[in-house]
């Protein structure tokens, strides 16, 4: 008798799962939704930029008219004649940035680790000043840095204004209408947007990080400087980015708490569009000061080390 033959059963065939390609209609979808903000920027960003880029090379008067003849002229005689606001505005921009990031760091940190449940709150706190007018927070501190005020008072007993009037910030025990009154009011308001960022930045951190520092020894200043502010340069870099380049270009804290030895190239713009009626001069340094600027932020990201903007 022959071994039995054992017959094979043939697998069934699986029907493999076809990949359909999505229709054009879908494939359209995401540029449809990105229509609405494509047409916001060309809209109220892109025509009012080349408009003003047009505006910067036209020469005439109001009275006759301004016409395009291409007078890039204006633009070195616009940098010759007001770089000394152009210096001040960087050098107020960039005093109130560090002040921002003094003073808004520990904030941040303590709102990020140890707020608990008051986290909320604090985080109140800080946005709270966007629920009044910019123009009347600039103004409250026309108040505060009175004369009379109890800060001025304050400051003469501790001796500061002896060295701000030293270094040229203030003038005897005059703090208003100085540029050290313009840096107060430019950090002031533009702090929310230093906290913020840095907060986003620290409350990410894994915890476990902190407790794997202190596993190998290290101590809380150790823990910090190669851990915690590493792990935060996001945040640092957002914050001074989204403080520096608004307050360069500021014009309000120098029109009211400063004076005419204050003024910065925003306050020049400004006079030029509504007073002087100067439009090309005014666009010319809107656009020399967006090119400084853009540079200046160019370099510092790229030195910064870190592209993972918060």
């Amino acid at each position: 008798m022959s071994a039995p033959t054992l017959a094979k059963e043939a697998p069934e065939s699986v029907d493999e799962p076809v990949l359909r390609k999505p229709s054009a209609r879908k494939r359209l979808v995401p540029y449809w939704l990105l229509l609405p903000g494509i047409i916001w920027l060309l809209v109220f960003f892109a025509l009012p930029l080349i408009y003003q880029a047009s505006t910067s090379v036209q020469t005439g008067s109001l009275e006759k008219g301004f016409e395009v003849t291409w007078h890039f002229q204006t633009y070195w005689d616009a940098f010759t004649e007001y770089w000394p606001q152009f210096v001040r505005s960087l050098l107020y921009a960039g005093t109130a940035t560090l002040l921002c990031l003094l003073l808004g760091y520990p904030l941040a940190y303590l709102i990020a680790f140890k707020a608990g449940r008051w986290r909320n709150l604090l985080l109140v706190l800080v946005i709270a000043p966007f629920f009044t007018s910019f123009l009347i927070r600039t103004l409250a501190w026309k108040t505060i840095l009175a004369d009379d005020s109890v800060v001025v008072d304050v400051l003469n007993t501790l001796h500061v204004l002896d060295v701000t009037s030293w270094i040229g910030w203030t003038e005897g025990d005059r703090v208003l209408a100085t540029p050290m009154a313009v840096v107060c009011g430019l950090t002031y308001n533009f702090l929310p947007f230093m906290i913020l960022p840095l907060y986003t930045s620290l409350e990410r951190i894994d915890g476990r990080l902190h407790e794997a520092a202190r596993d190998l020894y290290a101590s809380p200043a150790t823990t910090f400087r190669k851990v915690t502010f590493p792990l935060s340069m996001p945040g640092v870099v957002s914050g001074t980015l989204l403080t520096f380049i608004p307050a360069s270009g500021d014009y309000v804290n120098a029109e009211l708490l400063g004076s005419t030895d204050t003024k910065m190239v925003g306050n020049v713009i400004q006079s030029q569009f509504l007073r002087v009626l100067d439009y090309p001069t005014a666009a010319a340094l809107s656009f020399i000061l967006m090119a400084i600027v853009l540079a200046m932020v160019t370099v510092y990201i790229r030195r910064a080390g870190t592209e993972d903007l918060v």
